[in-house]
C-alpha cells in the first residue's frame, strides 16, 4: 500500500481506500471478511456512502479493536431511514440518520463528517440556513466528528466552499469522461474542473475520489464514450495523477473484487498508462498538460509531469509550489530541446517550448 498526507489534517490516508456502494450485497459474514481483508492489505479510508444501510454493522464487526487506525467518512445528509439510500437537507431527518448510523457502526466519532452532494447554489443555501450545517458543526464542537469534509460533483462548489475555509477534504468524482464532458456528472469544463483540482492542492486540502470508473461506464467498450474500453487501473491511476488527489475509492461487493483491485500494485507502469485517453480527448484538452508522464523518459532527466504541476500550482497561489520546484534534482532550464517529449506527448502540448516558459517564470 502506498499513503498520501492530507495536509490540511496530517492524516496519512491509503491511496486507495474503499467505498461501501455495493457492500450491501454481501451477507455479513463475507461483508466483514471483505473489511478485515481491506485493513490486513494497508487500506485505512472508508466511505460510508452505501446504497443500503445494511452493510453498516459489517465495520464495527470488522474493525472492533482497530477502529482508531482507520479513517470513517460519513455523510450528513444520507438519509437511511428507510434502509436505504436517500438525500436530505433536512436537520431532524439529518440528526436522526446520523445517530442510528453511528450506532449500526459501533463507533462514537467520525473522523471526516461530510456536506453531502451538494450540486446547486441552491443545496448550498438550504443546508447552511436550514440547520444542517449547524448541526454537524456542532457534532465537531462535541468532538463526535473529527474534520468537516464536502462532497460535490460540481466544480463551482467546491470552488465557493474552499473560499469559506470550511472543508478539510473534498470527495469529488473524478475520471476521463466527467472531465472532458461525457455523462450525467459532468458539471464543468476540462479547464474549471482541472482548476479545481489545483486549487485544492493549493489549498492543502485533499481530494478522496467516487466514480473513477463512472459507474462502470469506462470498463466496457460499448458503454464508454469514447466508444473504447479503460481498465481499472487505468482509471484509478489517472485519478491519482490529478492534483490534490489522496485517495481512490472503488466499491467492492467482496473480497473477490478488492483482491482485483489491489492488483493495481502489481501492474506494470503500462498496465497504468490511461495516456490512450489523449487519442480521443475532445479538441480543446490538446495542448495543454495533465502530467500523465508519457513523454518519459527525458534524455536529459527531468521530471516534466513534475515541473508542470508546480509551475501550474504556483501561478494560482501555491506558496509551496515553488519550493517544491527548487528541490527538484533537474529544472525546466535543464531542457536540452531535443524534441523528444514533444513527439511522445498523446495531447500535443509543446513540451519544449513549455520548458521555456517555465524556467523564465521561476527566474533560473
Amino acid at each position: 500500500m502506498e499513503y498520501r498526507i492530507n495536509r490540511r489534517t496530517g492524516d496519512r490516508i491509503s491511496v486507495i481506500g474503499m467505498g461501501a456502494s455495493s457492500l450491501h450485497e454481501a451477507n455479513e459474514k463475507e461483508g466483514a471478511k471483505t473489511i478485515e481483508f481491506a485493513y490486513e492489505h494497508g487500506i485505512n479510508y472508508f466511505d460510508l456512502a452505501a446504497s443500503e444501510s445494511s452493510c453498516f454493522p459489517y465495520y464495527g464487526k470488522a474493525l472492533k479493536g482497530v477502529r482508531d487506525n482507520v479513517f470513517f467518512q460519513l455523510h450528513f445528509g444520507a438519509n437511511y431511514e428507510g434502509g436505504e439510500y436517500g438525500w436530505t437537507t433536512d436537520a431532524k431527518t439529518i440528526s436522526r440518520s446520523v445517530g442510528s448510523q453511528l450506532k449500526a457502526l459501533g463507533t462514537d466519532h467520525i473522523d471526516y463528517g461530510f456536506i453531502h452532494c451538494i450540486d446547486e447554489p441552491e443545496d448550498w443555501k438550504k443546508y447552511r440556513d436550514g440547520g444542517a450545517l449547524d448541526l454537524l458543526l456542532d457534532y465537531k464542537k462535541q468532538g463526535v466528528v473529527r474534520h468537516i469534509g464536502l462532497s460535490s460533483h460540481s466544480p463551482a462548489i467546491v470552488r465557493e466552499l474552499l473560499g469559506t475555509g470550511l472543508p478539510d477534504i473534498i470527495m469529488f468524482s473524478i475520471n476521463p469522461a466527467y472531465d472532458y464532458r461525457e455523462g450525467d456528472f459532468a458539471i464543468g469544463g476540462t479547464d474549471e474542473r482541472a482548476e479545481t483540482y489545483r486549487m485544492c492542492e493549493a489549498a492543502g486540502v485533499g481530494i478522496t475520489v467516487m466514480k473513477a470508473f463512472s459507474g462502470g461506464q469506462l470498463l466496457d467498450a460499448r458503454t464508454s464514450p469514447f466508444g473504447k474500453a479503460l481498465t481499472e487501473y487505468q482509471c484509478i491511476k489517472y485519478a491519482l495523477d490529478k492534483p490534490g488527489v489522496v485517495t481512490v475509492l472503488p466499491g467492492a461487493r467482496n473480497t473477490t473484487d478488492l483482491k482485483r483491485i489491489l492488483g493495481y500494485f502489481d501492474a506494470t507502469d503500462e498496465e497504468k498508462d490511461w495516456s490512450v485517453i489523449g487519442t480521443f480527448a475532445p479538441a480543446d484538452a490538446a495542448g495543454k498538460c495533465v502530467y500523465c508522464n508519457h513523454c518519459k523518459p527525458c534524455p536529459a532527466g527531468l521530471d516534466i509531469g513534475m515541473i508542470n504541476k508546480y509551475y501550474d500550482l504556483a501561478r494560482i497561489g501555491d506558496a509551496l509550489a515553488a519550493n517544491h520546484y527548487e528541490k527538484l534534482v533537474r529544472h525546466a532550464s535543464d531542457c536540452i530541446n531535443c524534441g523528444h517529449c514533444d513527439r511522445r506527448c498523446p495531447f500535443g502540448v509543446g513540451q519544449s517550448a513549455r520548458m521555456r516558459e517555465i524556467a523564465a517564470y521561476f527566474g533560473e
